[in-house]
């Protein structure tokens, strides 16, 4: 095994040791950290791969390519794409299976910390929360365009924020406002205190979480499609995985969390219908679908991690692995 750099000191991975343990089966076999961030994971992967072994990396985030830039290992190779673009990508690089591919989800601490990113209530900023900036619409483009209907449905669906409609209807009367008074929504403040306003004071439950906190989440993941990137991105990782390699996925909120038990459950058990009436078919053993995935369980982070990295709190690990069956659409 060759030695690789160290992980940078400004973000730690979650779970290191527990995802880097249920993902590499075949030291000598090709990897996919597909969520790159700043390479805690890539890094653990390379200390741990024999001298055969293969890193493709991916990543849309441009500062994720700078940190990627820096390990020179012969072994690593990094993508500077979105990762639903898994399939197509290793295609293009003569990659028909992986031994296993791992999903480290959400928003990295750098990205957080960057107040030029726009993705953080902790400090000022423009109103991005692009993965990649050059890419689509920014968060205060979306915001300055959608309607009252759009606004609800994404801070209800991708937020779970109770109050979608009120803060959906601030959002539009301060458009209104700005039209005469030049006075755009642009900033992270600026968002934060609109909604904050929107929300009585009395109906908030937690003291200690900003009231913008879920409008935050919800505007983030609807500009970066997050949701149905990990949906397509899970098929394609299933086809990928070769038999008894491993799909790993690490997610840090409920929605993502759903989308991926939801996965692997319906690849793990095909034979449990949820029509009534194809149920109560007469079935031959025989004539059951086969599984697809094993479920390997379910991993969060212990205490002393949680005291050392507290990002890792809320954070839900689920592994598979891949059986013989054919994967057919």
């Amino acid at each position: 095994m060759q030695p690789a750099p160290t992980q940078p000191s400004d973000h730690l991975a979650v779970l290191p040791e527990a995802a880097i343990t249920a993902l590499l089966t075949e030291p000598a076999g090709i990897y996919v950290d597909a969520t790159f961030g700043r390479g805690g994971h890539s890094r653990r992967i390379l200390q741990q791969l024999a001298p055969a072994g293969r890193l493709i990396a991916f990543d849309r985030d441009p500062t994720a390519a700078v940190a990627a830039a820096a390990i020179s290992d012969p072994r690593f190779v990094f993508e500077r794409t979105r990762f639903s673009r898994i399939a197509a990508t290793l295609a293009n690089r003569g990659v028909a299976r992986v031994q296993g591919i791992l999903l480290d989800l959400g928003v990295s601490s750098p990205q957080l910390d960057d107040p030029a990113r726009g993705f953080s209530l902790r400090a000022d900023g423009p109103l991005d929360m692009r993965m990649d900036p050059s890419q689509g619409e920014s968060a205060a483009q979306w915001l300055a365009r959608a309607g009252i209907d759009e606004l609800t449905r994404v801070l209800r669906d991708y937020g779970e924020e109770r109050f979608a409609v009120s803060i959906a209807k601030a959002i539009v009367a301060r458009r209104e406002h700005e039209r005469a008074h030049s006075a755009p929504l642009a900033t992270t403040a600026d968002l934060a205190a609109l909604v904050a306003n929107a929300i009585p004071v009395k109906s908030r439950k937690d003291a200690a979480q900003h009231p913008a906190t879920r409008t935050f989440q919800a505007v983030r993941i609807h500009v970066n499609q997050e949701l149905e990137e990990l949906a397509v991105t899970l098929e394609q990782a299933g086809a990928l995985l070769a038999v008894g390699g491993r799909l790993v996925v690490i997610s840090f909120h409920s929605l993502e969390d759903r989308i991926v038990k939801q996965f692997i459950a319906r690849h793990a058990h095909p034979e449990r219908v949820s029509d009534p009436r194809v149920a109560r078919l007469p079935l031959r053993a025989g004539d059951l679908p086969k599984p697809r995935l094993r479920a390997l369980g379910r991993v969060t982070a212990d205490a002393a991690e949680v005291a050392a990295n507290p990002r890792a709190r809320s954070a839900v690990m689920r592994v598979a692995e891949r059986t013989a069956v054919a994967w057919t659409s």
